[in-house]
């Protein structure tokens, strides 16, 4: 089971999700490589670009993130996602923990449209998760 009892995290996940910060990203990792507890090791305001670069390919970690797109030139919509990273080079047995482990992250970062597996920085390329999270709304404008 994962330790998520930092009161760091909620005041994290609280951040990502108030209109009024420009934060829009919080990196959660674990303390150790034998602990099963989690920390916020990082937060941003640059995006799933920033994001991107700061995932450590050792390691499995969680990021909850808000993402801001168009439908048209009239509106934008934010949505948040739930990032379950799993490193290429992440150890056998955190690997094996983490499906069990990922439901322990999804009952405190509880609001999110969509769920990103990645297994490559790739996986979090913006274009893509747009368009999930618009099929994921019910709102597509782009024939897509």
């Amino acid at each position: 089971m994962a330790d998520l009892s930092d009161p760091k995290i909620d005041e994290a996940y609280l951040d990502v999700r108030s209109d009024k910060s420009e934060t829009n990203w919080v990196l959660l990792d674990y303390e150790s490589d034998r602990s099963d507890k989690l920390q916020v090791s990082q937060t941003g305001t640059g995006g799933l670009a920033e994001l991107r670069e700061v995932l450590d390919d050792s390691k499995a970690s969680y990021a909850y993130a808000r993402v801001t797109y168009s439908n048209d030139k009239e509106s934008t919509r934010e949505k948040f996602i739930l990032v379950v990273w799993i490193g290429p080079n992440c150890k056998v047995m955190r690997k094996a923990k983490i499906s069990v482990q990922a439901g322990d992250v999804k009952r405190v970062l509880r609001v999110f449209s969509i769920e990103v597996a990645a297994r490559e920085k790739d996986d979090l390329t913006e274009d893509p998760i747009v368009v999930r999270l618009r099929k994921a709304g019910g709102a597509s404008y782009d024939g897509v």
